[in-house]
């Protein structure tokens, strides 16, 4: 539900938004049933809250009547489910599962891939196949978290601090 939330918003949103969800929903069937006037103002916040309404809702219905309110562990099942893509899918899988079925590519990881030139792809899925082939299967679900936190501490988008780069001697973008 938390990873539905996050397209388009910011982590740290998320994460104040689902602290009180958590609390009042405690399971896919209290979900399932959320009225979504309701739920739309209770995440309002995190933009986007009519769609993202309809595919937690939706997704949360799903699990109910389809997987016993279970959360499925297959990429197959779980990109069945309403507002769940392979993003979603890789993220729960790898994250809840500790499956390395695919790599994660949110914007963070397509800016920090393409400037180690490790892709030169802009889709999603062709970016997660061309760090598939690089990467080894047991770290696909480390490396996105690993190139997020290098683009939020060190390759920051505005202003790169290519000087403390611990890769910058591999970076084909860097600045030193």
């Amino acid at each position: 539900m938390a990873t539905i939330l996050s397209a388009q918003c910011t982590d740290a949103r998320v994460n104040l938004v689902t602290k009180d969800l958590f609390r009042k929903y405690r399971s896919a069937g209290d979900y399932a049933a959320a009225n979504p006037a309701v739920f739309e103002q209770e995440i309002r916040s995190t933009g986007f809250f009519r769609n993202k309404t309809k595919s937690v809702i939706g997704m949360a219905q799903a699990l109910v009547e389809r997987f016993g309110g279970r959360v499925p562990d297959s990429m197959e099942q779980l990109t069945t489910l309403p507002g769940v893509g392979r993003k979603t899918a890789n993220v729960v899988l790898g994250n809840a599962f500790g499956k390395d079925e695919g790599i994660v590519v949110d914007t963070h990881v397509t800016r920090i891939a393409q400037l180690l030139g490790l892709t030169r792809q802009s889709d999603p899925v062709r970016i997660e196949q061309d760090l598939m082939r690089v990467v080894p299967r047991p770290r696909w679900t480390l490396f996105p978290h690993l190139l997020i936190h290098h683009g939020r501490q060190i390759c920051i988008a505005r202003r790169p601090r290519c000087e403390i780069c611990p890769v910058a001697a591999l970076c084909p973008s860097a600045q030193v």
